[in-house]
């Protein structure tokens, strides 16, 4: 494959995930007069917020299978990892070691996130409001991945562009995580 192709797979999966971290900040900002959930909250949640935890869901979804399924094996492609046929678990320890990746663990922990919303419990508020509190959590430690990943990119790998820098507007509660 010629380097030209994996620098374009890179930009796309990039773009990719920008936009959807860029949604999924913008819906958790919308939702932070209601956080932390409480099952109370919840089940008082009017039409709009309700739309916008939708929209949470989708965009944290989205965000986790884009960078799983195309940024990270399309950093390993630009830099010529021999890992296109490996287990996603070795995918993600070379990630980590190579310093793309802040944890393996943590990373897991985001899937698993993830695979929690698969099933409704649509009598059982106290559940959904726990869920989405630890989708929260979960959703700014992928940000905070993302973020990893691109300064280390436009630092180690300059010799493309990735477009502009990473413009997400990061909800208030998270600023002082934020910097890397």
């Amino acid at each position: 494959m010629t380097a030209d192709v994996s620098v374009l797979r890179l930009q796309d999966a990039w773009r990719e995930c920008e936009g959807n971290a860029y949604h999924l900040c913008l819906a958790i900002v919308l939702l932070d007069p209601v956080m932390p959930m409480t099952g109370e909250i919840y089940t008082q949640l009017t039409d709009e917020q309700v739309r916008i935890i939708d929209q949470f869901i989708l965009r944290f979804t989205k965000l986790q299978d884009a960078m799983g399924n195309h940024l990270f094996p399309s950093i390993l492609e630009y830099l010529q990892e021999p890992y296109e046929d490996r287990p996603m678990l070795d995918k993600l320890n070379r990630l980590e070691k190579l310093g793309y990746l802040i944890s393996t663990e943590a990373w897991q922990g985001i899937r698993h996130t993830r695979n929690k919303f698969t099933p409704d419990y649509p009598d059982d508020a106290e559940k959904n409001a726990a869920l989405i509190n630890v989708a929260s959590e979960a959703a700014e430690l992928m940000c905070l991945m993302l973020a990893s990943i691109e300064k280390k990119l436009r630092r180690e790998q300059g010799a493309f562009e990735l477009g502009s820098t990473l413009s997400v507007n990061y909800p208030k509660r998270w600023i002082m995580h934020t910097r890397i």
